[in-house]
Parts: structure tokens; sequence; C-alpha cells
């Protein structure tokens, strides 16, 4: 099946705490932070010199529940042009190199979400406090200043530790409303406009951005459901002050030939040639002389075909990684092809190890100096901790969907529903993935006797299956 996306909003209750515990307890997830290592976040180090920036208005934008802040923005005008203020969290202001609580962020590497808890790479008094940007709080950053001329293009790069205070906590629902409604202010309104300025830049440059609808995990009344979001054009213009600023951190590695980036290969031709028989199957024009990151603009996630398609493109994404270099010496390959340039993971250091390394190699290049050795000596080891752990969440992701899915349908076997399939395995085309339209379920669905599935259609089906012990749902055309 292919990997969903998971935006968790609210805690469900007691149905689903037997699944979700022995889930964690399977995929050994790391329980309460021991003793030694808490203790070290509620008694950090000496802040290191920071530049004082507290008069720069920063807002943050994130679920309307977040408290690990990592990001806070603020954008102005420059002249014909535009300048970004991104301040990220200093985590390396709180962790001492080698102490018990690096060590335990190594062995966590990513926060993991569950529907009942968070597992976080810090300690909650770290992660949602003392190192959280949140609003009317000074807190030490890494506060990148980021000039672009009219079009959006980068002109110059600085980043820099410094002292900076959030003014406003924003969520993205909260975000559109202001900026369609005309009520934003210049830093916010500004966001539309940067946005949209990156977000032709993309297109020229053949980056991809998907726009699939999410699968989300809501708390009503007492208990949990299951939901579609479509992103907002807000997520779109945020993420593309992150995809900026993680573009200028890797320019910066590269120039100054030490870095961790994020790296994805070209898609094989094979891979391309799958897609466009898929689009053929799905009724969906794809002439040759249109790319592929053109067609997949040109979609619309509301038509059930679109959808269907945008999900099969999602297997492009597959393999990423992290790829260390140091010493000036540059790997074979330097671009993450969806984002069609070089890219670095640095704007997420509370909720992502890699990104306190990215960092800290950033101010050292910009201060003329050699990386810190205790950041040198980790580097090699990253990237299998990283992808170790990337695997880790990506199974928690799918798993508590599954699970939350089965608890959902357990006493509905035997119904049926309205859905389209979105996939169909190429080797077993009576084997593929159905999204229901109420409830918003995804899951397996077999054809009867063998038949094959009909790609982007819409069908009645049947549930089969729906254990929450086995966390899977199944279906078969009604």
């Amino acid at each position: 099946m292919p990997r969903r996306h998971i935006s968790v909003t609210g805690a469900p209750e007691a149905p689903l705490r037997a699944a979700l515990t022995a889930l964690r307890t399977d995929l050994g997830v790391p329980d309460a932070y021991p003793p030694n290592a808490a203790a070290e976040a509620g008694h950090p180090p000496p802040l290191p010199p920071h530049d004082d920036a507290t008069d720069i208005p920063f807002f943050t934008i994130d679920p309307p529940t977040s408290t690990d802040l990592d990001q806070a923005m603020h954008l102005s005008r420059r002249g014909t042009g535009y300048r970004v203020h991104y301040a990220i969290a200093d985590v390396a202001a709180f962790v001492v190199p080698g102490s018990a609580l690096d060590a335990e962020t190594h062995r966590r590497v990513m926060t993991l979400y569950f529907p009942d808890e968070k597992v976080p790479l810090h300690p909650p008094v770290l992660s949602e406090g003392t190192a959280s940007l949140l609003p009317d709080q000074t807190r030490p950053a890494a506060l990148w200043t980021i000039d672009l001329d009219a079009e959006g293009r980068t002109v110059a790069v600085d980043v820099r530790r410094a002292l900076v205070r959030s003014r406003a906590k924003l969520d993205y629902e909260g975000v559109q409303k202001e900026i369609d409604g005309g009520t934003a202010e210049e830093p916010l309104a500004l966001l539309e406009v940067v946005g949209r300025l990156r977000e032709e830049l993309e297109v020229a440059r053949g980056g991809i951005s998907l726009n699939v609808p999410e699968q989300e995990i809501v708390e009503h009344d007492g208990g949990y459901q299951l939901s579609y979001r479509a992103p907002l054009p807000a997520d779109g213009w945020n993420a593309q002050i992150s995809l900026l600023t993680g573009m200028a951190a890797a320019d910066l590695m590269l120039t100054h030939g030490t870095g961790v980036l994020r790296t994805l290969p070209a898609a094989p031709d094979g891979a391309v040639g799958r897609l466009r028989r898929t689009a053929h199957a799905l009724h969906i024009d794809w002439p040759h002389h249109v790319s592929y990151a053109a067609l997949v603009r040109s979609l619309d996630p509301q038509v059930p075909h679109h959808a269907a398609f945008l999900q099969e493109c999602t297997t492009l994404l597959r393999g990423a990684g992290y790829t260390v270099f140091r010493d000036g010496v540059l790997p074979p390959i330097t671009t993450h092809a969806a984002v069609a340039a070089p890219y670095a993971h640095c704007t997420a250091p509370l909720r992502r190890l890699a990104d306190r390394y990215a960092s800290e190699i950033c101010l050292a290049a910009v201060a003329g100096q050699a990386p810190p050795d205790w950041v040198l000596r980790a580097l090699d080891s990253l990237p299998q901790e990283m992808t170790e752990g990337g695997r880790r969440a990506a199974t928690v992701e799918r798993e508590c969907v599954d699970i939350v899915e089965a608890a959902l349908l357990k006493d509905r076997v035997g119904e049926v529903f309205d859905g389209c399939v979105v996939e169909v395995e190429e080797r077993r085309p009576s084997v593929g993935v159905v999204v229901l339209e109420s409830p918003a379920v995804i899951g397996r669905i077999d054809g009867i006797d063998g038949e094959d599935l009909p790609l982007g259609e819409r069908l009645r089906v049947r549930l089969l299956q729906a254990d929450p012990g086995a966390s899977k749902v199944r279906f078969a055309p009604a």
C-alpha cells in the first residue's frame, strides 16, 4: 500500500489504547525519558552568545494544538524584493554533546505521533517549553535572513544565533481566512506573495509538490473519527518558506564542503513509464510533450481519478535518504528530485535529529569556521540513524491509521460502502487499494474470483474484515 499522510489532532479514548500500547511495544518505541536525560533537559547549560533580534515581530504557523514550535517567520518588503526572516529553534543550545540527553535523542531520532500520545524526540520540558518558539517568550534561535529579488529568487543568505520573540501563534485555517478576507497585516499577507513566487520558481525548475488529501484522526464526542483534509493554499505557501531555507542550507553546505543533504535520485524510466500506463488506465490525458511536473500541477485532488493518480505519484518519492559529505568531496547525488535542487532538512530540530547538525554546519559556514568536532564525529552515522528512524515513523503512521480504521469499522463487517479504487498492483491486478467516500477509510480490496480491479473508478464495496488487533481492514467489490 502507498504511504498515507496522517495528521493527528485529537486524543481518541479507551477503545484504542490496548492496540496502540501493543503497537508501541511491538515496534520498540521508547517510553519515558531516562531520569538523567530528563534532568539535563530541565537544567540546560548556559546559552552561547546570541544577537538580539527580539524587535522583529515573528509569528508561527502550526496546527492549533501544537506546542513544539520549531519555526517562526517574519516577511517584509526590501526595495523591489523581499526579506525573509526565519527563526529555527536553537536545540544545540540545550543539548550538551555526549551527554545522556544527546545519547537519548540518537536513540529516538524522530518524534513519533500516535493518536493517544506523542513520543517526543526531546523531553517536553525542552521541546514544548524552553526551546519551543512559543508566543511572548524570548528564545534562542538560528536566525536565517534570506533576501529575494522581485521574482522570489535568492540573492543573499545569512544565518546566525539570535534571541527572538514570537508575537503570535497562528494556524493554517486562520491564516487562510485572514489572507482571503484581506485582513492580514503585511508580514502575513506577504506569505501569499512570496509563497506564490516560490511556487512559480518551483514550476520553472521542474519541482513537484503533490497535493494529496490527508487522512486525519480527530477527537469527536469523547471518541474518534476519521476525515479527509485537503491542504489549503496557506499550507503550500508555508511549506515554500521551509523549502527556501532548506535549499539555502544545502547551498551553504555545498559551497563550504561539509554537510548532510536530503537527496532523492531521479525516478528511473520504468517508474515514469508505469505512471504513464496508470494515467492511460485512469483516462487522464498525458501528451508526450507535457512533463510529469506540469501534469501533476494540472490535476484536481477532488476528482476521484485525479486523486487516484496523485496517490500513485507518491511512488516516485520513495528512495529519499540522507547523504553526508566532508572535506570538499561532493557526493555523486546532491539534489532532491522532487525539489529539483539541492536540499537539506534543517527547519525541524525539535522533532528531527539531523536538523540540529545541519543547523550547526550552516552557522559555522557563515561564520567562516569549521563545523564543531561533535558534529563531524556524528556525521558518518547520521544517514543510517535517520533511515531507521524514518522507517519507524512511517510504520507508526501507517499502523496507527490501520488500527483506527479497524476500530471504527469493527461492528460494520458485511456492510456496503461507496468507494474508488486508487491503486492496483501491477503483477496482481486483482489486488489493490480502495478509498471510501465516508468514513475516511483507505483499505485493501481483493477482486472477486481474481477479477481485475477497475482502477480510478467508483464502485460499491463490501467490508470483509475489520480487526483492531490485526490492525487491518479488507474489502471486496459488492
